[in-house]
């Protein structure tokens, strides 16, 4: 496969599939090799978001717009709590490369963004001719590459991405959650004002964090909880311990059955207490495991924010973000466990409840960041889950 769009004598960058195709373009961001899964984003904003979500540990993401980079990056357009944390992206690979940027909320180029922050890059790639390999021919495992003087071993490199074990059985949220217990109150971004803090909390939540996003954790204190996160492989007990009005479990990275090794029995203990529950993405995952239902790999993933999921309690139709490689096998839901929303992409699963207890999940991103804010409305089923509990 060809790149397209750069003018170097050699090639400076390259990405290795492990079926042996190679990919030559211009190399961005760090220097260096990383090895991942590559998958495709078709989100046309919020490429700074994308890159420092948690849940994109492990990944080398294809941006399918392309013009990345254009309006540079800030401090504050940023989803990863912890900056001082290893990226969790493994490289990204664009179309054109990265222009100066052009707007007034920029504070740095994103070429030297992402050399700040390890991430290793290329540009100058078909895009389109790499997404259509990715939807023909499934995830795709790989080894991206960056060198200025262009020294590639081209048998090592195609070695070490046959070699890569893949997200199968890869518990991942182990690298990217917190180490210690912390508390949030920072509320949502406001035009001219910037963020604010919450001053009068109604509930207090207790937020599992398996790669959890900041504008979550916002959306959150926008609807008047005070929330204490918690690391993944906080016990029920640990969990139950604080006290709280409802259980939000994060988004996150890796295998779900992996993950749920240690954090499914914390769950169905949550489940059997009675108290709220809201998962989203990996949450969902691991809470569908928890119910009894099995998880499976897909066979690209969805990536984007313009994926459209019918809900079936109403009917209506929402333009979501999403971001995972997983899903609940909606044949494997137990009785008593109501599929609520599907996928008009593929069908796939992206929604449960429980008709018995306070328990529900989706598998996308109501929080978005970037994305559409169709969904935001389950933030507010979720506290009136809490304010019926009394």
């Amino acid at each position: 496969m060809v790149a397209s769009g750069w003018n170097e004598s050699r090639p400076t960058a390259l990405l290795v599939l492990a079926d042996g195709t190679v990919i030559e373009a211009h190399g961005i961001g760090a220097e260096g090799e990383a090895t991942g899964e590559v998958c495709f984003n078709t989100a046309m904003t919020g490429y700074q978001e994308i890159l420092t979500d948690p849940s994109y540990a492990g990944q080398i993401i294809t941006f399918t717009f392309p013009h990345v980079g254009n309006v540079g990056v800030n401090d504050e357009d940023i989803e990863t709590v912890n900056m001082a944390a290893a990226s969790g992206v493994r490289g990204c690979v664009l179309k054109t490369d990265i222009t100066d940027p052009s707007n007034y909320r920029a504070a740095r180029d994103l070429d030297k963004w992402l050399k700040s922050r390890g991430i290793v890059g290329m540009a100058g790639v078909d895009t389109r001719a790499l997404t259509t390999l990715i939807r023909t021919r499934g995830a795709v495992d790989a080894i991206i590459i960056h060198d200025r003087g262009g020294a590639f071993d081209l048998a090592r490199l195609k070695a070490e991405a046959r070699g890569w074990p893949g997200l199968v059985g890869m518990d991942l949220a182990k690298d990217v959650t917190t180490a210690q217990t912390y508390t949030w109150d920072e509320t949502s971004w406001q035009w001219d004002k910037g963020y604010g803090r919450l001053e009068s909390p109604r509930h207090h939540v207790v937020a599992i964090d398996y790669g959890i996003k900041r504008n979550i954790l916002r959306l959150l204190a926008d609807h008047g909880c005070r929330v204490t996160v918690l690391p993944a492989t906080a016990t029920g007990d640990e969990i139950l311990a604080h006290e709280p009005d409802g259980v939000f479990l994060s988004n996150g990275p890796g295998d779900p059955a992996a993950t749920g090794e240690y954090a499914v029995p914390a769950i169905r203990q949550v489940i059997d207490s009675g108290t709220p529950t809201f998962g989203i993405c990996l949450g969902h995952q691991m809470l569908g495991l928890a119910l009894g239902a099995k998880t499976v790999k897909m066979h690209q993933g969805h990536h984007g924010a313009n994926h459209p999921v019918k809900d079936l309690t109403t009917g209506k139709v929402e333009i979501t973000s999403m971001n995972h490689g997983f899903a609940v096998d909606t044949g494997t839901l137990p009785e008593g466990v109501e599929e609520t929303h599907v996928s008009l992409f593929d069908g796939s699963n992206c929604g449960l409840r429980l008709g018995d207890r306070p328990v529900f999940s989706v598998q996308y991103h109501p929080e978005a960041s970037p994305g559409p804010r169709d969904s935001r409305y389950l933030f507010q089923r979720f506290v009136e889950m809490m304010d019926a509990r009394g």
